[in-house]
């Protein structure tokens, strides 16, 4: 849980780590997801070149409305890195994603990461909510439209066949 503009924020966190043997159960966790965090270890390649298959696979199974953050993980093995920072950041922002670096080891950007990630959803939730409000406010229900009576005859008086 977190305080986002001082709201608090509740969070389910759901992690498959990346394992294949998760692949198959992993599209039931898309649905109904508001928020993805890719994370990738930046000593080893191969698991930045599955971040593109992890994203296709959100884009294709989870809502369009998703938020996606990328994390390149392990920056306190800076002497062991595979990928550049800069590469991460470029992919992220090819493909339109917050991005930082962390050390879940030193506790450095972890927090910050969740902050931010939930912060989006937030304010992409309170957007709907407001939107959905104000639709429903603008909507007319049955029973509240222009009253009309068909009994009012002060104009129509009625008058003899002949009559002038």
């Amino acid at each position: 849980m977190i305080q986002v503009e001082g709201k608090t924020v509740k969070a389910q966190i759901w992690d498959t780590a990346g394992q294949e043997r998760y692949r198959a159960i992993t599209s039931a966790y898309y649905r109904g997801a508001v928020g993805a965090l890719l994370v990738y270890d930046i000593t080893k390649g191969q698991t930045f070149d599955n971040v593109q298959r992890w994203l296709r696979e959100l884009r294709d199974h989870a809502d369009s409305n998703i938020v996606i953050m990328m994390a390149g993980n392990k920056s306190d093995l800076n002497h062991l890195r595979a990928v550049s920072e800069q590469d991460g950041q470029n992919l992220a922002e090819k493909e339109g994603l917050s991005f930082l670096e962390t050390s879940a080891l030193e506790a450095v950007n972890v927090d910050k990461a969740f902050q931010t990630i939930l912060t989006e959803i937030y304010h992409i939730i309170s957007k709907k909510a407001l939107a959905a409000q104000a639709a429903a406010t603008t909507t007319t229900l049955p029973g509240q439209g222009t009253t009309i009576n068909v009994n009012d005859t002060s104009e129509n008086v009625k008058r003899g066949c002949c009559s002038t």
